[in-house]
Order: C-alpha cells, then sequence, then structure tokens
C-alpha cells in the first residue's frame, strides 16, 4: 500500500514537474524573470529562494504553475511583488514567437519525458514484440478453410521471413486481397499453405466496424524481448513516442465524435487507481504507465482551449500572423469559456471516477 501511495506521488509529481520545467527553462533562456516555482497549488508546505526566484512545494498535488512577470497584460511592473524585477524582465514583452517557445515548451516536456523513458527501458529491456503464433482461427475463414490451426508458427509468408506478428497484420494487409503461401511451423514440422485474404470485418481499437483484408486469425498473445542497442533503442523510443501520441490524438478525435464513450473519461482518481496497479508489477510497468500519461498530458494541454496552452499558442499565432494581440474583449471571453469547459471537464472526469468505485 505504502509503494503503491509513493509511485502514485512520483509519477504525478514527476509528470507536472517536467511540464512545468519546460515553461521554466524556456522562460528563463529568453530573459523572462520568474517569482514564483511551484509544485502543486493553495499553500506552500515548504518553499525556499534562491535568486529572485521562490521554489515551492504546495498541498495541493493536482497541478502546478510558472508565475512569470509581466505575463498578464494587467500585470502592474511596479507592484510590491515584482520590486526585484523591471521591464525588461516582462514576458509580454518578448517577440510573440519566443512567447509561443514558451508556451509550447510545457507540452513538449512531457512529450520529451515519454520519450527518454521508452529509450531508457528499451536500453534495459530490450522491446517487447508479439511473436507470430497463431492464438485462435475464426470458425469458416480463409485461414480455417485453408487448415490452419491454433499454435501454428507463422515463418514466412510469400518468401518474406517473419519475425513477429506485426510483420503477419501488414503482410495480410498489403495483399489487397491476392493470394498468399504462408510457410508455418506445427509439432516440428514445415508446412506449407496457399491462402486467399477476405474482405472481413472487424472492430478498430476505438471499437469502430471496418472492413480490411484478413485471412481470420489471432494473435496468441505471447511476447519476446528484442535486445536493442543504444542508438536503436533510441529510434525505437521515438516511434514508440511519436505512435502513441498519434493513438492519443485519434482518440481525442472519436471522442469528440462520440465513438469512445464519455464514461471512459477518467480523472485523478483513476490515475491514481492505474498507477497502484501497476505498482505491483513492478517498476517498469509503472514507468510504462508514466509515459503514456505524460503523452496524455502534452497532448491535452495541446488542445486549443483558452487557459489551456494549447489555447495560448492559438492567441499567439493570431498575433504573429495578424501583427497585434487578440482583442482584450475576446481574451476575456474566451478565458471564461476555457475555464468553464475545464471545470466541466474536470467534474465529469470525477463523477465517472467516483461512478467506477
Amino acid at each position: 500500500m505504502l509503494s503503491s501511495a509513493i509511485a502514485i506521488i512520483l509519477v504525478l509529481g514527476g509528470l507536472i514537474f517536467f511540464h512545468e520545467l519546460g515553461h521554466f527553462s524556456v522562460a528563463r533562456a529568453f530573459g523572462v524573470g520568474i517569482r514564483t516555482f511551484s509544485l502543486g497549488f493553495g499553500p506552500a508546505i515548504y518553499k525556499f529562494k534562491r535568486g529572485r526566484t521562490e521554489y515551492r512545494l504546495s498541498a495541493v498535488p493536482l497541478g502546478g504553475y510558472v508565475s512569470m512577470v509581466g505575463e498578464n497584460p494587467d500585470d502592474d511592473i511596479n507592484s510590491p511583488e515584482n520590486i526585484e524585477f523591471s521591464e525588461a524582465d516582462s514576458f509580454i514583452k518578448r517577440k510573440p514567437w519566443q512567447r509561443l517557445c514558451i508556451v509550447a515548451a510545457g507540452p513538449i516536456a512531457n512529450l520529451l519525458l515519454s520519450f527518454f523513458i521508452y529509450w531508457a527501458l528499451f536500453i534495459a529491456n530490450g522491446q517487447p514484440q508479439l511473436i507470430p503464433e497463431i492464438g485462435s482461427v475464426r470458425p469458416d475463414s480463409p485461414a480455417a478453410v485453408a487448415g490452419l490451426k491454433q499454435g501454428d508458427s507463422i515463418k514466412s509468408i510469400s518468401g518474406n521471413n517473419i519475425t513477429s506478428w506485426e510483420d503477419v497484420y501488414i503482410s495480410v494487409a498489403k495483399s489487397e486481397g491476392k493470394e498468399l503461401q504462408m510457410v508455418i511451423s506445427r509439432d516440428g514440422n514445415t508446412l506449407t499453405f496457399d491462402i486467399t485474404p477476405s474482405l472481413l470485418s472487424r472492430k478498430s481499437i476505438f471499437g469502430e466496424e471496418e472492413q480490411s483484408y484478413l485471412i481470420g486469425i489471432l494473435a496468441s498473445g505471447k511476447t519476446e524481448q528484442i535486445d536493442l542497442g543504444f542508438f536503436s533503442s533510441a529510434s525505437a523510443a521515438f516511434e514508440k513516442t511519436w505512435s502513441m501520441t498519434v493513438l492519443t490524438v485519434q482518440g481525442f478525435v472519436k471522442l469528440i465524435e462520440r465513438v469512445v464513450p464519455a464514461e471512459t473519461v477518467g480523472g485523478p482518481i483513476m490515475i491514481a487507481q492505474l498507477v497502484s496497479k501497476q505498482a505491483e508489477q513492478g517498476l517498469v510497468a509503472v514507468l510504462a504507465l508514466a509515459a503514456l500519461i505524460s503523452i496524455n498530458l502534452g497532448v491535452l494541454n495541446l488542445l486549443p482551449i483558452p487557459v489551456l496552452d494549447g489555447g495560448h499558442i492559438v492567441m499567439l499565432v493570431y498575433e504573429m500572423i495578424v501583427g497585434k494581440p487578440v482583442p482584450a474583449k475576446v481574451m476575456d471571453y474566451s478565458i471564461r469559456v476555457g475555464i468553464f469547459l475545464l471545470l466541466t471537464l474536470m467534474v465529469w472526469a470525477t463523477f465517472n471516477d467516483v461512478r467506477r468505485l
């Protein structure tokens, strides 16, 4: 129980820390004055000051913030809280592209964190992949008619060596219905089958029905670890981060399209449950989940909703194109709408979490 609690605190705290560190680092690089770097909201549990910046560990661990000088147009540089700073330290005085870099640095830091976690995992443990072993055969499918059976290990398809289940999927999908010659291993014997894929219906990862050329087999689910070197691990980590980012974006789109039920949306309670469950499996499982959550956090913050980083990016792009900031009234109205949307999302996610409990 204690280890699960520690894992939850470290994962949530670490992801928030790296997000805010992204904003902080780029802001400092552009010479923006930083008043406060806080991990968490509310009253400070522990704080210290280094240079002109106060660093805080705050009571409510559901976020964090970097307070920059001149972050808002109404920020008075002559106010008591800005006594150590000057007009030259102001965020608003930076060029639009510099402000955009500062805002975008938080989500990008989350994506980079995922990349480095995957990289470390692949170096230490190798990359897991599904072996090309058949777990089940759909009745009356091309595979069943040809004589394939559960437990068969696929060695080659039409002369191409098969080393993973992904190779099987790609070879069948690219067949466009043309006959395939499949070599399999069964009980120590090598057998050859001629199979013609059919256009069959299947469910996508989001539960949608889709048509694809298939032969009617499913993987056994067994995996093996592929040892990777330093640079090949980096390449695999980049591919993994990219594919999971694309999948996360697709998930948000499917949620808006109501393909993914709104009841699946979760908040901090669900995240804590997932981390706690993975903590029982060990450090590798916790780190893999942390990488996935970090990607989700990065993509979520890039959504074009005012008050989120993505909303600020949209406004800064507008300023760069038009040559002047978004009108104050439009800014004020959009922020109100953004806060309403964000609060609605938080309440709905918490409601789903409690209902699942």
